[in-house]
């Protein structure tokens, strides 16, 4: 198969694609793969596969046709292929919870030419965390249709989160039940998984919890399959929060002592921060010292490695909506803080701050 051969058998498998005939667009892109003697059609094809099987929730066949792309941009011997396959493997691991090997892969990434990396922070500005996948949701509007509904299924998904954190329930139901209806359409399994944890979470801020708990035991069904163990913990946590709610601290216990096995095998720092914070409302309901002061310094002690607090007051981040700014080096501050600095450079590192980023 030449190289004009290969182009028109892609086209017609992101045709199939984009009209939900997943598996006969599969079909025709392995033909490709198979038959093709153009290696820069193989690389092309092989992305495809990649985002489709990601798409679909099959993260160890994503992570198979990553490897054999990093061999075809070797064989190319271009470093804008040999960069995004070093990517496509970075976000396989990722989906597999091989935080390891995806910063290993980043770092390559980042030594092999400049990139600009996004760095999504658990900070609390919800207003921010609004703004971008409203954004996201006009591009999708202005640039038309195909790939397109995907990407608007997942700024729904966003913003339907966001919507959550700061009390608007019923915009964040609609915008879940579109994410989800998209999600249906195209059998995109890890969207249906975190909008089911969605509702479930908007049920759970109505204080609804006989409907949240079987949205998270479909959530937790779809994650177990899929191997989204990260999702797996924002399950249990909030499965937690409902027994909280119901007065039952030792099911609420449980739930817990479950999402700290998978963060600690994850070294999900951040998931081990939550648990510490729900453990120590727990405890101080039992009135448990103790084990009250434990989670207590844990607690703490995640702030700290993680340095989820601001670089010029000092007060921790995450635990109120806060307007927060992140600067070109990473650092980040309480906007106000910021807006008090004297200089134009990073209070931390005095790197110039010309154009600072948001978080």
């Amino acid at each position: 198969m030449g190289q004009d051969q290969t182009k028109q058998q892609i086209e017609k498998g992101l045709h199939l694609y984009q009209s939900n005939q997943t598996e006969k667009a599969l079909q025709v892109w392995m033909r490709v793969l198979e038959k093709s003697a153009d290696p820069a059609g193989r690389f092309r094809v092989l992305g495809c596969l990649i985002t489709a099987h990601a798409e679909m929730g099959r993260y160890k066949d994503m992570l198979k046709f990553a490897v054999v792309q990093i061999d075809t941009a070797r064989e190319l011997e271009d470093p804008d292929y040999l960069t995004e396959g070093y990517l496509n493997l970075a976000r396989s691991n990722e989906k597999l919870c091989e935080f390891q090997k995806t910063i290993s892969y980043c770092k390559t990434c980042l030594n092999m030419q400049g990139t600009t990396v996004s760095l999504q922070l658990n900070g609390q500005d919800y207003e921010k965390a609004l703004f971008f996948p409203c954004k996201a949701a006009e591009l999708v509007n202005d640039y038309g249709t195909g790939w397109s509904l995907k990407y608007r299924a997942m700024s729904q998904y966003h913003m339907a989160v966001a919507y959550r954190k700061l009390g608007r329930l019923a915009d964040a139901m609609d915008c879940c039940e579109e994410s989800m209806k998209i999600a249906l359409q195209h059998g995109d399994r890890p969207l249906q998984a975190l909008c089911l944890l969605c509702f479930a979470d908007i049920h759970l801020s109505r204080k609804d919890v006989q409907t949240a708990f079987p949205r998270y035991d479909s959530a937790m069904s779809i994650m177990t399959e899929i191997g989204n163990r990260l999702g797996q913990i924002q399950v249990l946590l909030g499965v937690a929060k409902c027994w909280m709610i119901q007065k039952e601290l030792d099911k609420a216990l449980e739930s817990i002592e479950k999402a700290q096995e998978l963060a600690e095998g994850l070294g999900n720092k951040l998931g081990l921060l939550k648990l510490h914070c729900l453990c120590e409302r727990i405890y101080r309901t039992k009135g448990q010292q103790r084990e009250l002061r434990d989670h207590v310094v844990k607690f703490h002690e995640c702030v700290e490695e993680m340095e989820l607090y601001c670089g010029m007051c000092g007060e921790s981040i995450g635990e109120k909506n806060n307007q927060l700014q992140a600067l070109p080096c990473s650092h980040f501050f309480h906007l106000k803080c910021l807006q008090t600095n004297g200089t134009r450079g990073c209070p931390n590192c005095r790197r110039l701050s010309v154009k600072p980023g948001y978080v």
